[in-house]
This record gives structure tokens, sequence and C-alpha cells, in this order.
């Protein structure tokens, strides 16, 4: 291990085979991005995984994408019971009532125009700037956005991998369990 490396990422570099995969479908619903993130394992540095992930990120076929798409829940409605995307879309969490059916609508809009889910990070985002997000993102051609969700799905893959092979993230899930 390098000096940079942590007892987080020591821990998923041996994780069994298995046990990863399902790590890291939780941080990408793309199979294809979990091989190849799995692939390349063992990892010297956080930042080697990183890189790994913008690498597979950008080599995703279409229907990878739509995969690791169909993961996401629509901004202001997270999965019920699942601390991941209620913890990234906390920028909604206290929106009027107002916002949150301004986002239902171009959700939905957005959601026929594209045929998938509005993709952000909406880490630190708040839902003002996630409803500006999809206001201006809604005119764009399907390939303009298929990029801009692309670049998304990359930004909240680093953050999920970065929560993923952390030390404490670790250790809180199993004190919770």
């Amino acid at each position: 291990m390098t000096s940079s490396s942590t007892p987080g990422l020591a821990r998923f570099n041996t994780l069994a085979d298995d046990e990863a995969a399902t790590a890291l479908h939780e941080v990408c619903a793309s199979a294809a991005w979990g091989r190849a993130i799995l692939s390349r394992r063992p990892y010297a540095t956080a930042e080697a995984l990183y890189s790994a992930s913008d690498t597979a990120t950008a080599a995703l076929g279409a229907q990878d994408l739509a995969d690791a798409m169909a993961g996401h829940p629509p901004i202001g409605r997270p999965k019920p019971g699942d601390p991941t995307s209620s913890r990234e879309q906390r920028g909604m969490a206290g929106a009027t009532e107002e916002l949150k059916a301004d986002m239902l609508a171009l959700n939905l809009a957005y959601q026929e125009r594209f045929g998938h889910v509005f993709l952000i990070c909406a880490t630190g985002a708040t839902g003002e700037q996630m409803r500006d997000a999809v206001k201006s993102r809604i005119g764009n051609s399907p390939e303009q956005e298929r990029e801009i969700v692309r670049t998304e799905l990359g930004k909240i893959n680093r953050i999920r991998l970065s929560r993923l092979v952390s030390e404490d993230s670790q250790e809180s899930a199993e004190e919770g369990e």
C-alpha cells in the first residue's frame, strides 16, 4: 500500500468478488461499469480507483448508461429507506410545496423527452439549483444530454466511491447493523 492508501481502500481491495460487486452496484447500477472496476483491483490509491471509474464511465455504451440511470430515483423523490439517495437529494428536503410540484412536472417532462430520469450530481445543490438545471437542460438534443448525463454520473460515482472506501463510512455502516 502507498501512503495515500486508506484502510477503507484496503478493505475494498480484499473483499470477495461477489461482495465487491454488490458494493459497486450500490455505487452505479451499470453491470459493465462494475465489472470494469472489479477487474482492475487492487487499487494502490483512491485516486487510481476514481480514475478507473472515470474511464469505465466514459466507456459505457447506450444500454449500460441506461442501466446506470435506472438506479437513480427522480430528483425530489428519493428511494424510501435509501440513505444514499436521501443524503444526495438533501437540497430538496426543505423545498416548498411549489418547488416540489415544479420538480415533479419538470421531471415528468424531461423523462417524456429523453426516456430516462433527470440525472444530476445533486450533492450540495439546492432545490432551486436542481430545478434551474432541469429547465436549462430540457432543451438539449438527446446527444448533448447523453454526454451531460455521463459527466454527472461520473461525479456521482466518484462521490459514492469516496464514501465506499473511506474508513469512517465503512465502520459506521458496520456499527449500524
